[in-house]
């Protein structure tokens, strides 16, 4: 299942500095409600894991983060995840870019879901990931 989402955020702090925070995957992955960052593998990779709360089921999620694009001058960050569901066999990867403006920024979300939480239909998940996003939104612009 193929899931879009378009968010935004507010921040206090200068574009060039919200770049900063926001290329720094240290920083931003735990701003994901259950995300944890596991292990650096890189200046711009990392592994990382997810627990997802799907009403009453919770899934974990382990993989890999990378920062797969970044412009500095066009303020444009865009983020590769892949993850495979802990014990089964159901995966959550996504696409995520962020293009930043004084004052905040935008992220949009390009996420392919299968497995179990797939299973749970179409409008469970995208709430779920929807809520997720808005949620880490507004942390990554209090950061």
């Amino acid at each position: 299942m193929a899931v879009e989402l378009d968010h935004s955020f507010t921040t206090q702090r200068p574009i060039d500095e919200s770049f900063e925070v926001v290329s720094d995957l240290e920083k931003t992955i735990p701003c994901v409600e259950g995300g944890e960052v596991v292990e650096r593998t890189g200046p711009d990779s990392v592994k990382a894991q997810i627990t997802v709360r799907m009403g009453a089921m919770s899934l974990k999620f382990a993989g890999t983060v990378d920062v797969t694009e970044k412009d500095p001058a066009a303020h444009r960050i865009v983020l590769n995840v892949k993850s495979r569901e802990a014990g089964g066999q159901g995966h959550a990867n996504a696409t995520v870019e962020f293009v930043l403006r004084e004052g905040g920024g935008d992220i949009h979300t390009n996420a392919q879901i299968t497995g179990t939480a797939a299973s749970m239909g179409e409008g469970v998940v995208s709430g779920v990931l929807d809520a997720m996003i808005a949620d880490f939104a507004s942390k990554v612009g209090n950061l």
